[in-house]
């Protein structure tokens, strides 16, 4: 199971790093101590090595860090909201709330993040021809990293979407045409036959002998993995304009009582009503509510002596929305807080449940009936 951890928060942004992030920091590590600088200069002892590598790595993701932030900094400031940033196995990536509203504002939030890189290139590479003079390894250390920023602002300006520079072609495309679906999966078609190229080219260097191949190959992957879900996920925006929390919820919810054993809840409600989801009320108030996922947290031995509150989740941390919100907007809070569903609340009373199920039937019949 992978997990984030909260290290640091700039500008109001959350900067978490991912599970993931430690193989490839390791990674980072071991191939500058061991490999690298050994064979790039000579030191005393082999911990020298290995100290330079350890600050060398984090500073790479300082510069990962960095661009991030550059295209963060710039949807701020064109008035989006950012959500936080997340280093992984593969880089990083900044949560924007929405799509961006034009395509000159794409345009500019997605040139920011190379730029930064390059700036980030141009300033270790000066560094190194400051310090050659003086000391060898931070001579090496400065000019692998402005080689990897080089390498990162180049390779983000690939013309294929969610890559920064498929965000480009994007931007264009839709200036031109006007329509940002269409300018979506002309990006998205290239993206993913740049991930084909960076698979096959992968797979070829790793028969040749080439290990690095498979990082190759893994790149591809996640590049027409990513092109395919930001195609959906502007498709399945598109599909709940006009509609609002009020269309979406279903009015069939249930509440049950926050003393009631877990057990009872699973026999008596989860498997006789066939039910995955619901309120749960103390006296009059909404106390929280409880899924099938709260309830699996927990082993079956300990289902007698629980109760409803000691597993949902307490009204103060719900995420909700009103009748009146909007269809895009309940699918990003439902992304955003990565829940299964969230209450919709009018004066103060719940009136209605919006599950992703109910999310899937409205599309899917929108497009049977060609709406």
């Amino acid at each position: 199971m992978r997990y984030s951890w909260k290290v640091a928060r700039i500008s109001g942004i959350d900067i978490k790093i991912d599970s993931s992030w430690v193989v490839i920091f390791l990674l980072f590590t071991f191939s500058l101590s061991a490999y690298y600088f050994p064979q790039s200069f000579q030191a005393s002892q082999r911990l020298h090595y290995w100290l330079l590598g350890i600050i060398t790595s984090l500073l790479v993701f300082v510069s990962v860090l960095f661009h991030e932030l550059a295209h963060s900094l710039m949807a701020i400031r064109q008035g989006e909201k950012v959500e936080d940033i997340t280093l992984f196995i593969l880089g990083g990536v900044a949560r924007i709330s929405d799509e961006p509203g034009t395509p000159q504002k794409e345009f500019v939030m997605a040139l920011s993040g190379p730029v930064s890189s390059f700036f980030l290139a141009f300033i270790f590479i000066m560094i190194s021809y400051l310090v050659a003079p003086f000391s060898k390894p931070f001579q090496v250390a400065a000019a692998y990293l402005g080689y990897i920023n080089a390498i990162l602002g180049g390779f983000n300006l690939l013309p294929g979407f969610p890559m920064d520079g498929g965000r480009v072609l994007r931007a264009i495309v839709w200036k031109a045409t006007g329509d940002l679906k269409k300018a979506t999966r002309a990006a998205s078609m290239v993206g993913q036959g740049i991930a084909f190229f960076l698979i096959f080219a992968g797979v070829f260097q790793f028969f040749r002998g080439n290990l690095g191949g498979l990082w190759l190959a893994l790149i591809g992957w996640f590049l027409h993995n990513a092109s395919i879900q930001g195609y959906s996920q502007v498709l399945l925006k598109m599909s709940l304009q006009g509609l609002r929390a009020s269309d979406l919820m279903s009015r069939n919810f249930q509440y049950v009582e926050a003393d009631l054993p877990v057990e009872s809840l699973v026999h008596d409600y989860v498997l006789r009503q066939r039910q995955r989801v619901f309120l749960v009320r103390e006296g009059e108030r909404l106390a929280g509510i409880v899924c099938l996922d709260d309830i699996k947290k927990y082993p079956r031995e300990r289902w007698p002596e629980l109760k409803v509150r000691d597993i949902m989740t307490p009204a103060e941390k719900l995420i909700y929305v009103t009748p009146y919100t909007s269809g895009d907007q309940v699918l990003e809070r439902l992304a955003t807080a990565d829940v299964n569903q969230v209450p919709v609340i009018e004066n103060g009373q719940v009136v209605g449940l919006i599950c992703r199920n109910n999310l899937l039937q409205v599309m899917q019949l929108r497009a049977e009936l060609g709406i």
